[in-house]
């Protein structure tokens, strides 16, 4: 599914990297605080800005189990990729970078985890709230592109999340057992949002 990743001292990496010198010499301190803040959230709750008060898992408990799920799945395929290219993180060539964080371990930054989750569970919430599509894509892509301004992944990464994230979503509903679950926490969260 995915292609290796740019080899490190390539031409692309470099391009890679010189993105990331742009993006934090023209981010502001907004722009980081909010990249620190998604940083934290690495589950669906980073979506809960853009949906009604009803999205709330403790009042949700079909929709809570139902992303999960999800998460399960998403981590399980990232870790996999992850573990086949072992690509470090750009801070770990680049000590010069300001980033939100330095605690993971090497080899761990293609695909973006963060990017994986948003987008898989970005795509399955669209499918449950179809009138918000627009507003959930639109912060799954932000979501994704904090991890940019964060200086803990290159592009490569989060394109790779965006379709690993994407397929596994596509994957999950049209798996049997998993639109019987869907459709329950769908009709729970539905009944939810819509009455605020």
């Amino acid at each position: 599914i995915l292609p290796a990743p740019p080899a490190d001292g390539s031409a692309e990496q470099k391009k890679e990297m010189a993105e990331l010198h742009r993006i934090q010499a023209h981010m502001s301190d907004a722009d980081f605080a909010a990249a620190e803040k998604d940083e934290v959230t690495e589950n669906v709750t980073y979506l809960a800005d853009v949906l009604p008060p009803g999205f709330d898992f403790k009042s949700t408990p079909k929709t809570a189990a139902l992303f999960a799920e999800v998460r399960a799945e998403e981590k399980a395929a990232a870790k996999l990729a992850k573990n086949t290219f072992k690509r470090d993180r750009p801070w770990m060539r680049d000590g010069s970078l300001k980033t939100c964080t330095r605690d993971d371990p090497p080899g761990s930054s293609y695909p973006s985890g963060h990017s994986t989750v948003g987008f898989s569970a970005a795509v399955i919430l669209a499918a449950m709230l179809p009138e918000k599509a627009d507003a959930i894509m639109a912060r799954a892509k932000e979501y994704a592109e904090h991890r940019l301004v964060c200086g803990v992944h290159y592009r490569s990464d989060i394109v790779a999340g965006q379709v690993l994230g994407t397929l596994l979503a596509e994957e999950l509903l049209h798996n049997p057992k998993f639109q019987e679950q869907f459709e329950a926490a769908k009709a729970e969260l539905r009944a939810a949002v819509l009455a605020h």
